[in-house]
């Protein structure tokens, strides 16, 4: 009796899968959110732990036959507690913005008000955008940066807002700006008004485990949230450190039962991975020459008359004004990019006036770039390639450059798929 259809069955899907692949090896991805995780974890992933339900945590689950998943479970957030230097970690959010839901509610009730960054300065959605639920059941003050050109915030302004509004949290953390928070005044600002410190480094983790950024948790912080497949090089899904048990039990508790169901142990294990890798010497090179690579690409283009928000980077993202650099916006700018062979995303600038759809600014970063092997000399190529591709103006143009790109790419092997 047969009780799954036969290999072909997926055929379609596994084309597709395929093609996918030589998209990413022949291309130059920038997108700053997007990494190429190592064989190891991608091997994780596909596992028979996809078969298994394991509602609970380590020790109290809701089904039998939890033994070895108990293990892996416990082996993530061992690991993760050793690289944040946390008393707390849970390891079992599916996402990112999962990740922060289950953190507010951990803390603050409907209603409460959270003080976080202004999208259009850098935030993220899940910090209060008007357009997310979230706003709808917490109230959302936001900070933002006083000056623009350096990216400078005026903490003696957020130091005013907190006192006037009262928040349960103030949330440091950013999808778009590149440049480091200080950690100290806002853990100040945070006991003077009696608030949660709470940091979504979901963009910066790796660095900051990999000692190039700061760690929070050393200033006082009390919650960090995070993903684990940006700069950690992971699965995709969240993560939640936090400094006390007190803090971990409210965590623990809002993560499950209270906001989500099972947990993904497939995903889970590959976190455990990715945590070990995170640990190793050779990621702290990693972390050190992402940054590198940021700063020197950053200079490039600026070399090339390319409008930066902030004027540079501190981290290993860069904010383009694509309107000022070359008069189109963050959509037509990233139509192009995709024409040449070369990854973005559009992005709003601080106070952009034109919507999220067809913003004014495209943002970048090295992560991914870092990772096949790209060094500091490279970036000047890469320069080249994504002002070329924009000095053309429309898509045939750039398609001219997909060759060359994809020579130049092909060089570099993709990390979980070249030996």
């Amino acid at each position: 009796m047969q009780i799954y259809g036969d290999v072909s069955s997926g055929k379609d899907v596994f084309n597709l899968i395929a093609k996918e692949e030589v998209r990413q090896r022949e291309s130059l991805e920038l997108i700053a959110s997007e990494n190429f995780a190592s064989r190891a974890v991608l091997a994780a992933m596909g596992t028979v732990l996809n078969n298994r339900y394991a509602e609970g945590y380590p020790g109290n689950r809701y089904y039998g036959g939890q033994e070895y998943l108990d293990q892996i479970e416990e082996l993530a957030i061992t690991r993760a507690k050793g690289l944040f230097r946390s008393r707390h970690a849970n390891v079992q959010p599916h996402s990112g913005a999962s990740a922060n839901v289950a953190a507010y509610f951990a803390v603050a009730k409907p209603g409460d008000t959270i003080m976080g960054m202004d999208l259009s300065h850098g935030g993220h959605l899940t910090h209060g955008d008007p357009v997310t639920h979230i706003a709808k059941l917490f109230k959302f003050c936001r900070y933002r940066m006083a000056d623009t050109a350096s990216g400078a915030i005026d903490y003696d302004a957020m130091r005013d807002m907190a006192r006037s509004t009262r928040p349960r949290i103030i949330l440091a953390g950013y999808s778009a700006y590149p440049r480091e928070m200080d950690y100290k005044i806002m853990r100040e600002i945070a006991d003077e008004v009696g608030a949660v410190a709470m940091a979504d480094v979901a963009h910066t983790a790796g660095l900051i485990v990999g000692g190039v950024l700061k760690n929070p948790l050393d200033y006082g912080f009390d919650i960090l949230l995070s993903t684990t497949h940006k700069t950690l090089r992971g699965p995709r899904g969240g993560l939640i450190v936090a400094a006390t048990e007190e803090f971990g039990r409210a965590v623990d508790r809002s993560v499950f039962p209270s906001f989500q169901g099972g947990p993904i142990m497939q995903n889970i294990a590959a976190k455990a991975v990715a945590f070990e890798e995170a640990s190793t010497a050779a990621f702290k090179r990693y972390a050190a020459m992402v940054l590198a690579n940021a700063k020197e690409l950053a200079k490039q283009l600026m070399d090339r008359g390319v409008t930066l928000v902030t004027n540079g980077t501190d981290n290993h993202l860069i904010l383009i004004d694509s309107v000022a650099s070359w008069g189109i916006t963050g959509g037509q700018a990233q139509g192009i990019a995709d024409a040449a062979g070369i990854t973005l995303n559009k992005n709003r600038i601080p106070d952009d006036p034109r919507n999220a759809q067809n913003p004014s600014g495209v943002r970048i970063g090295t992560p991914a770039l870092t990772s096949r092997g790209l060094l500091p000399h490279h970036m000047a190529v890469v320069a080249d390639f994504l002002v070329n591709a924009m000095a053309s103006k429309d898509l045939y143009g750039a398609s001219v450059l997909r060759p060359d790109v994809a020579e130049f790419a092909r060089m570099f092997p993709l990390p979980g798929m070249d030996s």
